[in-house]
């Protein structure tokens, strides 16, 4: 836009935090549960961020906030679950991203992998991932996973996340 300056224009670290979090509100994502335990515990947080990374090797990444509860958790972790949410699943998303509650209590429903890992019970899906790499990313960190082992129900719908909403696809 030459000689006008574009709505939300870069402020002087970038465009401004209001206008990023405007336009990635509109931009519809998937939602998962990130669940660990570094032997302190089960912890665990809701995502919009996965991303398939690679093939061959199969790596997924994801973003969570240093800021988070389950990051001193995740960051000891050398193993995690993302647990991909049905459409019916909403109130699990939900308790999943509220700070201060023990997210795993009633009436949370899981249970253990063989490795010791929590999964949620009730998923569309899972992936037992091996933690390979951690990037700083400005006020998060992006987790780089190896899938180890994966579980699907493909009668499932997902859950959606789109103009701070939940939605059922």
């Amino acid at each position: 836009m030459r000689g006008r300056q574009a709505a939300g224009a870069a402020a002087p670290g970038g465009i401004a935090p209001e206008r990023f979090k405007e336009v990635f509100r509109r931009h519809p994502a998937g939602v998962v549960v990130v669940t660990a335990d570094s032997g302190r515990g089960p912890a665990g947080f809701t995502a919009t961020s996965l991303v398939s990374v690679s093939l061959a090797p199969p790596l997924v990444s994801f973003g969570v906030a240093v800021t988070a509860s389950s990051w001193p958790h995740l960051e000891r972790a050398a193993s995690a679950v993302v647990n991909f949410l049905g459409a019916d699943q909403e109130d699990v998303a939900r308790r999943f991203a509220v700070r201060g509650i023990d997210r795993f209590a009633a009436p949370t429903r899981w249970r253990r992998l063989e490795h010791g890992e929590p999964v949620l019970d009730g998923v569309s899906g899972w992936l037992r991932v091996a933690v390979v790499q951690t990037v700083p990313a400005g006020d998060h960190r992006i987790v780089v996973c190896r899938v180890e082992e994966s579980w699907l129900d493909p009668g499932r719908r997902p859950l959606l996340f789109h103009n701070g909403a939940y939605h059922p696809l």
